[in-house]
């Protein structure tokens, strides 16, 4: 079983991600704090330091790596998706689960942020709906069970995506 969770800043993946992962019994990564581990630096540094570009070419050397490991849920950063290299490996021999929130959610859990490169010093709701507008196809395009992250505690969300991943992984051991 291997599991990546996908959707915009402030959907909730990483909170959602490790309630998910002690359900499944599974071990739990945050893509983000995995890059940061291996840069031996902070986000920020390094879109500072190496941009965009270079903060997507390490992003892209973990996802590589992830993607082979077995029972596993990660996190993964919003951008993700960007690359259609990420989204092929995102989705083979794995579920995808993309996490929704309002605008005004997303707002509310990330303004203030200043861990979010993209964000930092800007308009969040002008720089959000941008995002959102760019990227909302792609989660879609890749997603085996999308869950809307309001309403209720990220522990009860965690189990109904639980639930879901579980039966859907049934439904997959079935002959076709």
């Amino acid at each position: 079983m291997r599991v990546f969770l996908v959707g915009p800043p402030g959907a909730g993946k990483s909170t959602v991600g490790r309630h998910l992962a002690s359900a499944l019994g599974a071990a739990f990564y945050d893509l983000d704090e995995v890059i940061e581990a291996r840069a031996g630096a902070n986000i920020p540094w390094i879109f500072d330091v190496e941009g965009e570009l270079g903060f997507r070419d390490r992003e892209t050397l973990v996802v590589r790596d992830l993607a082979s490991q077995d029972n596993i849920v990660v996190a993964t950063g919003g951008g993700v998706v960007l690359r259609s290299e990420n989204r092929a490996m995102l989705s083979k021999d794995s579920t995808v689960v993309y996490l929704t929130a309002s605008l005004s959610a997303l707002v509310d859990r990330t303004s203030g942020n200043k861990k979010r490169p993209l964000l930092a010093g800007k308009d969040t709701r002008q720089v959000l709906h941008k995002l959102m507008a760019q990227r909302a196809p792609f989660y879609a395009e890749i997603a085996d069970i999308t869950v809307a992250s309001s309403g209720g505690s990220p522990k009860k969300l965690a189990g109904v995506i639980a639930e879901k991943v579980v039966a859907l992984a049934s439904n997959e051991d079935l002959p076709r």
